[in-house]
């Protein structure tokens, strides 16, 4: 095939050969108009073509070669041809697939046995290179010391959680100390032994007037942060009275630093179990049994992994039931607060306060609420957003699974707070409450506590069914024993924190920036204090 173009070029003629007489066959002939196209225009088109068609030709056939047939598209040819074009050559997309076509049959079979694999991604590499692994054997090897990581990760999760409970359930030494030392200065000290309060303020203990809270507890160094909070924070601390409650082998340790620190002009009463007349076994049946029982007394006190699923446990399930298992819950201390009409019978309405809360404002305009005839003034814990605290429903807390739950309870009703309470005294009387209480503590016994695991809470939550006003979240705010991430700003404005939780402020596991809003009501120059080397921050 030949080209011929006319002397004027004005025409073109395409000439193919013609085997038979040796000769060319006028094939076509193209005319062009002066007007339409110069001959620089067209030389130049020529010149231009006749460089790249060659081109063209080569990058053709290389695609064709490679597999061009299967490309359906000339997006296809399009995406070959580019990085030819440019100049590059790019097999990362495709050793990525076949990395991902390894790594899925890899994750398909079983590890072969005997695979020994390095303690680091750098002996990895190594080994790579040494061994020159293919990459079915590095999936192995890498699925192998990812599940091993996993393993190891979470077995350390789990032994945090141990440690973590362990600790909150302890007794720290330095509070030890302290309780000892108090002991031995009420026996050794007639001041420390002094009536509390004093004969004259006797009265005052059963004035309607006056505000009275009432605090339970077995902590020493934590009652004298409540009660020193409460004092410096009030408006009127001079109409405050708190009625300290304690068991018998930490009531003179108790009565020993209230004696040796007053916090006038507030008065204080330090009174022991043992001096309620009202507090007998046949007041009080069902907790005798729940402390006595030794299924119960196991649960609580014995080994908390002994037939635990740990590998189909996640570490926050596992740690809400250690949470459900701590000792406090089967002690009388902590049901106490069932009883209160009954130890104080000549009170009308009462605040109720937790060990590990610190108060923060003036609390006297909680006597003005109205409570509407509803006899527990608590703060809802359903119309929060986080998993831990403020988004607790009867489900939470009860197994419905059980006949008797799924009867009784709907599993959608908003939970409320211990830890601040309003109590109406007056309208509690009126209720059967505390029936209510001993009735589902025998019906969970009787379950061998099936029924729910945690403490005082869900009995309540059932005896006050129908007798809680809720009242505004900024009275309480919870959850600084749970939530590291608890916002300083909602702290800075509650009236009342609740260190609810196993991070309690006077632990080593406490959560550092939160435990100055505490340690703040600590008499660090006191002597007992300091002897006894009291955490402070």
């Amino acid at each position: 095939m030949q080209l011929h173009f006319s002397p004027s070029m004005r025409s073109i003629t395409i000439l193919s050969s013609n085997s038979n007489n040796g000769g060319f066959i006028d094939l076509m002939k193209i005319k062009v108009a002066a007007r339409h196209l110069s001959y620089r225009t067209l030389f130049h088109t020529i010149l231009i073509l006749a460089f790249l068609l060659p081109f063209v030709f080569i990058l053709t056939a290389l695609v064709t070669l490679e597999g061009v047939d299967k490309c359906s598209s000339f997006d296809c040819l399009g995406r070959r041809l580019g990085p030819r074009l440019l100049g590059r050559v790019d097999d990362s997309e495709r050793l990525v697939k076949d990395f991902y076509k390894v790594l899925n049959q890899v994750d398909t079979e079983e590890i072969p046995d005997g695979l020994k694999l390095p303690d680091s991604f750098s002996e990895l590499v190594s080994e790579m290179k040494n061994n020159q692994y293919d990459a079915k054997t590095f999936g192995f090897m890498l699925r192998a010391m990812m599940e091993k990581f996993e393993r190891e990760i979470r077995e350390s999760k789990f032994a945090e959680l141990m440690n973590k409970h362990f600790a909150a359930s302890s007794i720290p030494k330095g509070i030890h100390c302290l309780s000892l030392r108090l002991t031995d200065e009420y026996s050794s000290n007639a001041h420390a032994r002094r009536q509390l309060p004093s004969p004259e303020l006797l009265p005052l203990l059963s004035d309607n007037s006056y505000h009275h809270f009432i605090l339970s507890t077995d902590n020493i160094l934590a009652a004298s942060v409540v009660v020193t909070s409460a004092v410096q924070s009030s408006l009127k601390p001079e109409k405050i009275v708190f009625h300290v409650i304690t068991d018998k082998k930490t009531y003179a340790g108790m009565h020993s630093w209230f004696a040796l620190n007053p916090v006038s002009p507030a008065i204080v009463e330090v009174k022991g179990i043992h001096q309620f007349d009202w507090l007998t076994r046949e007041n009080v049946p069902v907790l005798e049994a729940v402390e006595n029982h030794d299924g119960i007394r196991n649960y609580y006190h014995g080994n908390h992994v002994a037939g635990a699923n740990l590998s189909d446990t996640t570490p926050r399930t596992f740690a809400s039931k250690l949470q459900a298992r701590s000792p406090k819950y089967i002690s009388l201390l902590n049901h106490l607060r069932i009883y209160i009409p009954e130890l104080f019978p000549h009170l009308d309405k009462v605040v109720f306060l937790d060990d590990d809360i610190v108060i923060q404002r003036d609390l006297s305009p909680l006597w003005e609420i109205d409570l509407g005839g509803k006899v527990n003034g608590a703060v809802e814990t359903c119309r929060g957003e986080d998993e831990w605290v403020m988004s607790k429903r009867f489900r939470n807390y009860f197994n419905f699974s059980h006949p008797l739950i799924a009867k009784h309870l709907d599993p959608e009703e908003c939970a409320w707070a211990y830890g601040m309470n309003i109590f109406d005294l007056r309208a509690w009387r009126k209720t059967n409450i505390r029936e209510t209480y001993h009735s589902w503590l025998k019906e969970n016994l009787k379950s061998n506590l099936t029924m729910w695991k945690l403490g005082t809470l869900p009995p309540a939550l059932i005896a006050f069914k129908g007798h809680v006003h809720p009242i505004d979240p900024l009275w309480h705010l919870l959850g600084l024993g749970y939530q590291n991430k608890t916002s300083i700003e909602s702290v800075k404005k509650a009236a009342v924190i609740h260190y609810n939780g196993q991070s309690k402020p006077w632990l080593q596991i406490g959560f550092e920036h939160l435990r100055p809003f505490w340690a703040k009501y600590v008499n660090y120059s006191n002597d007992f204090v300091r002897n006894c080397h009291i955490l402070e921050t």
